[in-house]
């Protein structure tokens, strides 16, 4: 992470499926054919959500607590600032898939005092709180009914714990359900453009307007097949594709609505990325496409500061 630049990020909770496809590989190869729908995994119950995350939010005390204090389980953007300025990993503590929040939001409640600040209602599969998209291309990311409504209810306790509420992964009408109900900006911390790659995991422009209008952002998907035109998981993506993606995305919410989202350990990226270090390789790419030093700052961190410091606190 050091060699490559890393200063912090959402430190993502996820809840694998105990049915559907094998393996990745197994995915990544119905993937790789021009046209393709994935079945969705079922539904997760909250008792099996809850033992695997907080497995997980255990693992990430642990790192916070054996790394002496090079690593650092963020509550607030004042946290983060604190962080980047002495060298120390910033986390933040993330759940992609409401499956651990009970209908009573008990374990909501618990896991904010552990330090969580961000929540993706969804993954794919449906939840107590909606629906997500499957993994469809070409498709529209309007494949099904909206937030339940204990799905609008968890909006608002996160607006009122001040929680992200990711909308990567949520299908168009789960989308439009937080626009109507959230007061915070919206965020999709890990989504890409319906223009350039027409796969249901990325965002149409007027969904994109609504973001820019919220005062909100989108973080650049590293993954390869929503950021190929032809929305297949090959890692021979040039890094010129994935510049596309961030002009188009620069074009419609602005400097201030753009950062890098990455989807590090979820998905497969381009080979002239490959992992973290691959920042550097990323980063010199941008500037050689002509993003200037402002632009560069607010791109890498300093949208992501503004945006939490809104939605967080501090």
């Amino acid at each position: 992470m050091r060699e490559g630049g890393f200063g912090g990020g959402f430190f993502a909770i996820f809840v694998p499926s105990p049915s559907g496809p094998a393996s990745a590989g197994d995915r990544y190869q119905q993937m790789r054919q021009p046209k393709y729908d994935l079945p969705l995994p079922e539904e997760i119950q909250v008792a099996e959500g809850l033992e695997v995350s907080l497995a997980m939010a255990a693992i990430l005390s642990r790192i916070e607590r054996d790394s002496k204090g090079a690593a650092k389980i963020c509550c607030s953007a004042a946290d983060i600032r604190h962080c980047l300025e002495n060298d120390t990993l910033a986390m933040v503590m993330h759940i992609e898939g409401a499956e651990a929040i009970d209908r009573n939001f008990n374990s909501l409640e618990i896991l904010h005092r552990a330090g969580l600040r961000s929540i993706g209602p969804v993954w794919s599969r449906p939840t107590l709180f909606g629906h997500g998209v499957p993994f469809r291309y070409p498709s529209s990311p309007d494949t099904g009914p909206g937030l339940t409504d204990l799905g609008k209810e968890l909006v608002k306790a996160q607006n009122q714990l001040k929680m992200v509420i990711d909308l990567s992964h949520l299908n168009e009408a789960g989308f439009w359900d937080v626009a109507k109900i959230s007061d915070a900006p919206l965020i999709a911390t890990h989504s890409n453009v319906h223009a350039i790659c027409p796969h249901t995991r990325n965002l149409t422009d007027k969904q994109l307007a609504a973001i820019r209008e919220s005062g909100g952002m989108v973080g650049l998907n590293f993954a390869c097949a929503f950021l190929r035109a032809d929305g297949q998981m090959r890692s021979d993506v040039s890094l010129d594709e994935m510049l596309r993606h961030m002009d188009y995305l620069i074009e419609h919410l602005g400097e201030d609505g753009v950062g890098i989202g990455t989807d590090f350990d979820g998905a497969l990226v381009p080979d002239a990325i490959k992992d973290v270090v691959g920042f550097n390789t990323f980063r010199e790419a941008m500037r050689n496409h002509g993003y200037d030093e402002d632009l560069m700052i607010k791109l890498c961190h300093g949208n992501w500061l503004r945006v939490l410091e809104i939605t967080l606190g501090g």
